[in-house]
């Protein structure tokens, strides 16, 4: 475990959408990092081809090297996903399933990660959040099973989580305890 000091997160959202609640959550993360701790959202997810090992070569899509270099620069990672029909939104898998490559030895190899998210329904999205965490474990990051934040929507009201004292602190709690895990 170290301090913040120079600590880079990287931080990817499940949904497109620029209104999601998640990435109001993911915004909300970046600005409760801890003192020298710097969290960065990859907002290119859209832009990956899907995954095919045809393509996984020297001349693979400009959107895949930057992702992996994102991945590489990093200290750790948090996922803010919502759930999508009981699983992990497309967009998500399909850059774990670039972040995987090669088999063994991807960008997050043994890196710190922590699943977060909101989604409709009173479970908040447990679901994908599971099915994300399996999928990262297996793809090579150290996935902290105890950070976990799964926020039923509605709880919301509408409104931005930072509106919501609750959902603040149990998220800077997270990325501190994130950060911390960085070794």
């Amino acid at each position: 475990m170290s301090d913040a000091s120079g600590s880079k997160v990287l931080v990817l959202v499940g949904s497109l959408r620029a209104a999601s609640v998640n990435r109001q959550l993911a915004e909300l993360a970046i600005e409760s990092a801890p003192a020298g701790a710097t969290l960065t959202l990859f907002d290119r997810l859209g832009e990956l081809p899907f995954y095919n090992e045809d393509i996984d070569n020297e001349s693979v899509d400009e959107s895949v090297v930057a992702l992996r270099e994102a991945a590489a620069a990093s200290d750790a990672a948090l996922v803010v996903t919502p759930e999508y029909n009981g699983s992990i939104p497309g967009v998500l898998k399909n850059a774990i399933d670039w972040l995987s490559r090669p088999f063994g030895d991807g960008a997050l190899k043994d890196k710190p990660m922590a699943v977060i998210g909101a989604a409709f329904g009173q479970y908040g999205g447990v679901w994908a959040h599971d099915e994300t965490r399996k999928s990262f474990g297996i793809a090579g990051p150290r996935v902290v099973d105890d950070l976990d934040l799964s926020i039923p929507a509605a709880s919301l009201d509408g409104k931005h989580p930072r509106e919501n004292a609750e959902v603040v602190e149990r998220l800077r709690d997270i990325v501190g305890k994130l950060v911390a895990e960085i070794g």
